[in-house]
């Protein structure tokens, strides 16, 4: 089982291929397993890189919640490919895994060749959307901190992780997706899209109604940006049609020299 101390706990990672490095972040109660199904298509020609985000899968989940931060997260990643000798990536992510992609070229752009974000969004605008948005997220962690996996894997909160699967939910510590959600998933301030210079991959399942919108404003704010819009497919839109989104990547990929 690959795992690093980075940062101060231990990041559990996988790896295959070789060549460019393309990183893979998954999404909230997510892990390295949702991204298997991209794994021989993508490790053919390039290094792939996934990883648990700290309090996700077998990675260490801190019970104290001062150690969950956008500044934690970035450092996390940023070692991980600092310690897999990695000076440049292409950077990518689903859901809470394309805000990590976002933040980490904000905080590196030296180190993004490209970016890929799937089914996710730049944060908020309207202060009363964020506000809506985090009334949500604090009801899960009210969830979690009451009643564990089991109970936030009843309630309506899970329906909404479609990349995952229950056996790898239940598995999760409820103290640590906690503080993920407090830390990483409220609060979030729009990404200056514009100051985004790299090539940029904007996916989203045709069925992903919630990530529609936000999909098509990142499309036209990012200056060198392209949309693909997976059809039949959900939120996890990797897993409900992996082949096209597979494709879609190399696509670009391929058409961007990358």
């Amino acid at each position: 089982m690959p795992l690093a101390k980075l940062n101060g706990v231990n990041i559990y990672y996988d790896t295959s291929g070789s060549g460019t490095a393309i990183v893979l972040t998954h999404g909230f109660a997510g892990s390295t397993r949702m991204w298997q199904p991209q794994v021989e298509a993508l490790s053919k020609d390039y290094q792939l890189i996934t990883y648990d985000i700290r309090g996700h899968g077998q990675s260490d989940a801190p019970a104290d919640r001062a150690l969950y931060s956008w500044d934690i997260a970035m450092e996390d990643l940023h070692q991980l490919l600092t310690s897999l000798g990695v000076k440049e990536a292409i950077v990518g992510g689903l859901s809470l895994g394309g805000i990590v992609s976002f933040h980490y070229y904000m905080k590196h752009p030296e180190m993004t060749k490209a970016l890929i974000i799937a089914d996710s969004g730049p944060g908020f605008r309207n202060p009363q959307t964020m506000a809506q948005w985090d009334q949500e997220r604090y009801k899960v962690t009210e969830v979690l901190e009451k009643g564990g996996m089991a109970a936030y894997m009843a309630s309506p909160y899970a329906s909404t992780t479609y990349y995952t699967t229950p056996d790898v939910m239940v598995a999760h510590s409820p103290v640590g997706l906690s503080n993920v959600n407090m830390a990483l998933q409220t609060n979030q301030e729009m990404v200056p899209l514009e100051e985004i210079k790299v090539p940029t991959l904007v996916i989203v399942g045709s069925g992903d109604t919630n990530s529609i919108p936000p999909a098509n404003y990142m499309h036209r704010k990012i200056p060198n940006s392209r949309l693909a819009v997976i059809p039949q497919a959900g939120h996890g839109s990797n897993v409900d049609q992996p082949a096209i989104f597979n494709r879609a990547i190399l696509d670009f990929l391929k058409d961007y020299g990358l």
